[in-house]
């Protein structure tokens, strides 16, 4: 590949300059792949010819190429991506740095599990696993490594926030992250069983407020034994499907106003 493009040049300098490789052909064939993708916005191998300078004449050589990358068992993806990441993310120290664990299910037989860093209202991929699956709700062991991991990488940022949905409220999970210096957000599902919003234990769905309110618990017990206390916030929002649940571990302001005057 004796003929380059602006694009690629830039993409390989800074590949060349924080990603960790073994082989600088494979810093090149990733700097074409991100280069075909970005100018095709097509994830399919066989758009990507016509952005790609090669000496090959046929697309078929191409695209093979590109298989033999992905199939390649000494290209380290976490090698080559996370650097990158950490790089960008280098000056949020002084900052609250928003975490979002999440799953993904591909062909009703994989579920990916993934946590991505949240920037401007988009998340960033950060760590992921993909495991053959069938439901996007996975156990806590499958996704342990990766919270015990994101936080050796992440030491040096003090004020992190976990959000994840209602499939990741667990005790396990809650556990993890009472023992950890991280804060949380989580979704609840409507049948937890709630202590101390009433004088005896009741399940989430009765709890709900009217339309276009919020209702703010201090301290509650989470599930039959209460064991795992945090702050409840419940919002119904007007044009959503369902009311909203969420635990945390940090203290709601007020008690109870409508979302016009909510700060």
């Amino acid at each position: 590949m004796s003929i380059s493009t602006p694009l690629y040049n830039q993409l390989f300098s800074l590949l060349s300059q924080y990603s960790q490789y073994r082989d600088l052909r494979h810093l090149k064939a990733l700097a074409w792949m991100i280069n075909a993708l970005i100018c095709s916005s097509k994830i399919n191998l066989s758009e990507w010819e016509s952005y790609v300078t090669s000496r090959a004449t046929k697309a078929t050589c191409v695209e093979r190429r590109w298989q033999r990358f992905i199939r390649n068992r000494k290209i380290k993806v976490k090698s080559l991506y996370l650097p990158l990441v950490l790089t960008a993310i280098s000056n949020w120290n002084s900052c609250r740095l928003y975490l979002a664990l999440d799953t993904t299910v591909l062909w009703n037989r994989f579920c990916v599990i993934h946590l991505s860093i949240v920037c401007g209202g988009r998340a960033i991929p950060f760590l992921w696993k993909v495991l053959e699956h069938k439901s996007s709700t996975v156990a806590f062991t499958e996704y342990k490594l990766m919270l015990k991991l994101s936080e050796k990488l992440l030491f040096n940022y003090p004020d992190i926030m976990l959000l994840a949905d209602r499939g990741f409220a667990n005790h396990q999970l809650i556990d993890w992250l009472q023992n950890s210096r991280w804060h949380y957000c989580l979704r609840l599902p409507c049948d937890v069983m709630i202590h101390g919003a009433r004088r005896h234990p009741i399940e989430l769905k009765y709890l709900t407020p009217p339309q276009a309110e919020a209702i703010l618990y201090h301290h509650v017990g989470l599930w039959l034994d209460g064991e795992y206390r945090c702050n409840l916030v419940l919002a119904n929002v007007r044009g959503v499907r369902e009311p909203w649940a969420v635990i945390t571990d940090e203290k709601p302001s007020c008690l109870c106003r409508r979302y016009g005057n909510m700060a």
